[in-house]
């Protein structure tokens, strides 16, 4: 069934998404929640997954960084996307793909 998910660029590709969604999800919906509407529970669940996530992103990052030869400048280009809102989702469409090598994508 998750047979997409065997190689660890599949596994990049997947978390940069899940990673990015729970970054809008806590920048567009916890975050106005805790401010606006005093609710901090929300930040503190989708801040613990969005932590878990982006750990896991970063650790995915590295290991395809060294499994791809890719270059330094890409793999800090995947993190810098990371932070930025829909980044998660430019580096799993652009960055992430098979066969973009060692260098930035072109």
């Amino acid at each position: 069934m998750f047979k997409f998910l065997l190689t660890s660029l599949a596994r990049l590709r997947a978390i940069s998404i899940l990673e990015g969604a729970s970054l809008l999800l806590l920048l567009c919906v916890a975050m106005p929640l805790k401010y606006l509407a005093h609710e901090p529970a929300a930040v503190r669940i989708v801040g613990m997954a969005h932590g878990v996530l982006f750990v896991g992103y970063v650790l995915l990052l590295l290991q395809n960084t060294i499994e791809q030869r890719w270059s330094v400048g890409k793999f800090l280009l995947g993190l810098v996307l990371s932070v930025l809102p829909f980044g998660a989702f430019y580096a799993e469409r652009r960055l992430f793909q098979p066969g973009t090598g060692a260098g930035l994508p072109g």
